[in-house]
Formats: structure tokens, C-alpha cells, sequence
């Protein structure tokens, strides 16, 4: 597994914020990805609790890809599990769990992946910028070339995620925390 010091993020691209939900204290992050795996390939990575475990900044005990299915879904760097339940499992296209929900359209020979997650409006950039990483983890690892995922309080010192949040908070319009990440002790 190649360590993450070789990994250099892109560009902030590809995501939106939508500002006009219910709760105007949550905007709604849409992140899209085209990915060169088929959507079966992908759908496996978004649902099975050993391969989230090498992207996702969250892991779960239990399969995804069940509707009505229970996990105890757990945050990186937030000890508490979350009992969340899958609402949506239409193999291999939607998802729908939590305030987290995935598009997959077979797109040429790979997959247009699209993530909509409703994240407190305040850390939308910081959302952006850390899925934006774990998206290229997760195109690396159904490569066949990992890099160790990169999340939590590690995203956050991470001279790349630091660089795209600030440019996903210029491309909102969004103000971010009065505090930095690398400040907490």
C-alpha cells in the first residue's frame, strides 16, 4: 500500500451546495466523481463494511446494501456510533442511509458517482474537501493501487485538504469555523 505522502489532491471540482433545504442550519453537499470502475465494482466499495474501512472517514458494522438493515455507523475522530438505518438499496444505482444518500450511472466504461450529504452549514468546505480525498482513496484502492485512507484528524493536517477547503469556501460562498482544525488539541 503506497502511504499517502505520494498522494497529491487535484483541484476543487465537481461539487455544489444546495442552500434551500428544511434545515437551515444543514446545506446539501453534491459531490460528483467519474470513476473507471463499473458501477457494481463501486457499489460493492459504498456497501461493504471491509472495503469502507479503506476509504470512507466513517466504518460501519454491517453490509450496506440491505433496505431496512441497522449498522452502528461511527465517524473517524467521533467515538459515538450512530444506529443508521438503509432506507434506499437499489443495487447497483441508489443508496440511501442517514443524511447520506449515492447515485450510480454507468457512465462509458466506468461509474458517475454522485454523493448528497447533508452536512451543519458551517463545515460544508471542510465536508467537500475531505470527500473530495476519500473519493480519489477510493479510486486508488479499485485501482489496485491503495494509498492508506486519509481521514479524521489526519485529513484535516493534510497540506491538500487544507487547499481544497479553502477553495470549495471561496466556490460556496460559505464562511467557515473561527477555529482551525490543527488548533484542537
Amino acid at each position: 500500500m503506497t502511504e499517502h505522502l505520494q498522494y497529491t489532491p487535484g483541484p476543487a471540482y465537481g461539487a455544489q451546495a444546495k442552500k434551500d433545504g428544511p434545515d437551515r442550519n444543514k446545506w446539501t453537499l453534491i459531490l460528483v466523481r467519474e470513476l473507471r470502475h463499473s458501477p457494481e465494482k463501486v457499489w460493492r466499495a459504498l456497501t461493504d463494511p471491509a472495503q469502507l474501512r479503506e476509504w470512507a472517514p466513517f466504518v460501519v458494522d454491517g453490509d450496506l446494501s440491505t433496505v431496512g438493515a441497522t449498522v452502528n455507523l461511527t465517524w473517524v475522530g467521533n467515538p459515538m456510533p450512530i444506529a443508521t438505518r438503509v432506507t434506499r438499496a437499489d443495487a447497483p444505482t441508489v443508496l440511501e442511509y442517514g443524511d447520506i444518500r449515492w447515485e450510480l450511472q454507468a457512465s462509458g466504461s466506468g461509474t458517475r458517482l454522485t454523493l448528497w450529504h447533508n452536512i451543519d452549514r458551517r463545515f460544508i468546505s471542510w465536508g467537500a474537501a475531505g470527500w473530495h480525498i476519500a473519493f480519489d482513496v477510493l479510486d486508488r484502492l479499485l485501482s489496485g493501487t491503495p494509498i492508506r485512507r486519509i481521514v479524521g484528524g489526519d485529513v484535516m493536517k493534510f497540506e491538500g485538504w487544507q487547499r481544497l477547503q479553502a477553495e470549495y469556501a471561496k466556490q460556496f460562498g460559505a464562511e467557515t469555523p473561527g477555529w482551525s482544525p490543527s488548533a484542537k488539541a
